[in-house]
């Protein structure tokens, strides 16, 4: 190790004397400049770090993690959420807390207004239970049974499908839905 430290170093210098006694390109003839002398343990030390002091600072403002909650008549229920432009939005939007109140739809399904559109990806899909979707990029529904439609999906709620049912099939629900 210490041979190659010393070759780095001769090269080093052997290189700053050939530039220092040589011609610079775009000087004139007999014109000359001064090569500001060079200390070999300057390219030899540690990297000074490039973090900026105000990133850091802002880093540690930050929250560790945000999350999407869900609500579904006062009752906070387990949502994995997509991780696609459609939730981004909604998270957004739900920044300050919002609350859709949904209605009972084909006897599978609630729906509800966003009251404003969310970019969407429509796909034909098929839901099952629990599945959470945007439908026409400006209402969101969450299903307790099953269809077949273009929708994008927004998440999937955790729970059985006795336990959805029992949430959604009796009767018209408010959801809440916060990103903290």
């Amino acid at each position: 190790m210490a041979k190659v430290v010393s070759f780095i170093m001769a090269i080093i210098t052997a290189l700053v004397a050939f530039i220092s006694c040589g011609k610079r390109p775009g000087l004139g003839e007999g014109e000359s400049t001064t090569v500001p002398s060079v200390s070999v343990t300057e390219f030899v030390s540690e990297p000074e770090s490039k973090t900026d002091p105000e990133e850091e600072s802002s880093k540690e403002e930050q929250p560790v993690s945000s999350i999407l909650t869900l609500k579904i008549s006062g009752q906070e229920v387990p949502v994995t959420w997509e991780d696609n432009e459609s939730v981004a939005a909604l998270s957004q939007l739900s920044s300050g807390g919002i609350t859709v109140s949904m209605s009972k739809y084909g006897g599978f399904e609630q729906v509800g207004s966003l009251g404003t559109s969310l970019p969407r990806n429509d796909k034909q899909t098929t839901t099952s239970y629990g599945d959470i979707v945007l439908y026409q990029g400006n209402q969101i529904v969450i299903f307790y049974g099953s269809n077949s439609w273009s929708y994008t999906r927004l998440g999937h709620i955790n729970l059985t499908q006795n336990e959805m049912s029992e949430l959604l099939s009796n009767s018209d629900v408010e959801i809440n839905l916060k990103y903290e």
